[in-house]
């Protein structure tokens, strides 16, 4: 057993529309395991107030964190947070982000909204406010946090930023170093049970998607105002975290449970994850815990978050994605691709895609695709006008309006297809006004007798 003077102080972070009272199952489990429940310290923060958005959640911890956590201002610690918790943590390590990062040692997602929820555009309802929403009379009866929701919502801005800040940056905010939190998160495999089923999507654990939890997040930027003769229409961004923090999914738990009711090999698990030191191997970390937690049986789902853009980087709400094989003159959709699909309510050039893989990948080796012979997506965009086009590659002087993506099906260094984790896509294409917007007029020529 690890003494309690080798042990960081530990800060729980509660998720959306809850409290820290959320949390005491939690308390207990690790006080039974030897830790003081004095440096044990539970932030409850306001969800349900139509104003309060995550980032000022996050100042807000800061400044709790030093007035009344307990911690000295520069004290090491430890973080357990439970679903939009992890967007806060993440907020506050962004801002003042090398001084923060040296502070947090070891950050425990469970069940973390690391991209949202599919149950966050429900909630800004009035249906969503009765059953969620804040019940005390005051001003802020029955809101249901309107900010939070928009930054919890599927392909939200909010996490498409914050992705570029921290998991996409060129610096380093998560890792195997001393100077960043080890991050390990946790998902449920179960959905809920009761009228609670009704909600719950295939792929999550009632709340959050499996495949929304880990920040093993890679970028894909199809540029398609190039031609191929222009150079390279396909760039990446965020190689160097592939191996960062994949999700354990754990058997039995769903949304909840895994916070009121948590196994003790979860719990045991996240003991040993807040004991992790530079001398461990933390893949092996990883395939040891997951092959004691995680079903066998397990379907592989993938998160697409695709934005599109023209060239100055102006949204293009207006459009269609669609992935397939072509061979001989015939197109195979992927039809999975398009069935789940949930446009972003703040700005509709963001689309979130969650796609089962079955059928994509080869079930005996979940990173390699089956035998594709290619891999196309075709891209239909409008601007409403008859006056304005989206351009793209061009065929013979007309536009195309598809690529060929093959390039990242097996010999590209980030492949498409990755089990379990989100991928961020950029689709930029060229907006061109046509003639009649704008030009000259012809003057009649004098003619001379």
């Amino acid at each position: 057993m690890v003494s309690d003077s080798k042990r960081n102080p530990i800060v729980l972070i509660h998720g959306y529309s809850a409290s820290g009272e959320s949390f005491k199952v939690w308390e207990q489990r690790l006080e039974a395991r030897g830790y003081d429940v004095s440096t044990i310290h539970i932030c409850s923060y306001v969800t349900l107030t139509n104003e309060v958005t995550i980032k000022d959640i996050a100042e807000g911890f800061d400044r709790a964190l030093s007035i009344d956590g307990g911690l000295a201002p520069e004290q090491e610690f430890d973080a357990i947070v439970h679903s939009t918790g992890m967007l806060v943590i993440r907020s506050w390590l962004t801002a003042y982000s090398s001084k923060r990062r040296n502070r947090l040692k070891h950050l425990i997602g469970l069940a973390p909204a690391t991209f949202g929820s599919p149950l966050a555009h429900k909630g800004r309802s009035w249906l969503g406010a009765m059953f969620k929403g804040n019940k005390e009379f005051g001003p802020d009866f029955l809101e249901a946090g309107d900010q939070v929701l928009d930054g919890l919502e599927l392909g939200s801005r909010f996490t498409w930023d914050l992705a570029h800040k921290d998991l996409l940056s060129s610096e380093t905010f998560y890792g195997t170093k001393t100077d960043t939190p080890y991050v390990f998160t946790f998902c449920g495999t179960n959905p809920y049970s009761g009228l609670a089923k009704f909600v719950s999507d295939p792929g999550t654990d009632g709340t959050v998607r499996w495949a929304g939890c880990a920040l093993n997040t890679r970028k894909i930027v199809l540029d398609l105002t190039k031609q191929p003769q222009q150079g390279q229409r396909i760039d990446f961004d965020g190689s160097s975290n592939n191996g960062i923090a994949p999700t354990v999914l754990v058997k039995g738990l769903n949304h909840d449970t895994i916070m009121s009711n948590p196994s003790n090999e979860l719990v045991d698990a996240v003991c040993e994850a807040l004991q992790f030191s530079p001398e461990q191997d933390i893949q092996d970390w990883y395939k040891k815990t997951s092959d004691k937690l995680t079903p066998k049986d397990i379907n592989p789902w993938q998160q697409f978050v695709v934005r599109a853009v023209d060239e100055r980087d102006d949204p293009i709400p207006d459009y269609h994605v669609q992935v397939f094989t072509q061979g001989n003159e015939e197109f195979r959709a992927i039809e999975s691709f398009g069935v789940n699909v949930h446009t972003y309510s703040g700005d509709k050039s963001l689309r979130c895609f969650y796609v089962n893989l079955n059928g994509i990948l080869n079930p005996h080796n979940l990173l390699q695709p089956t035998a594709l012979p290619n891999l196309v997506m075709r891209v239909i965009a409008s601007s409403g006008s008859q006056l304005i086009d989206y351009l793209g590659i061009k065929n013979s002087g007309e536009w195309d309006a598809q690529m060929d993506i093959s390039y990242l099906l097996r010999e590209s260094k980030i492949k498409l297809f990755w089990p379990f984790t989100t991928t961020l896509i950029e689709l930029k294409l060229n907006r061109e006004p046509r003639k009649e917007v704008a030009q000259f007029l012809q003057r009649l020529q004098a003619t001379k007798n």
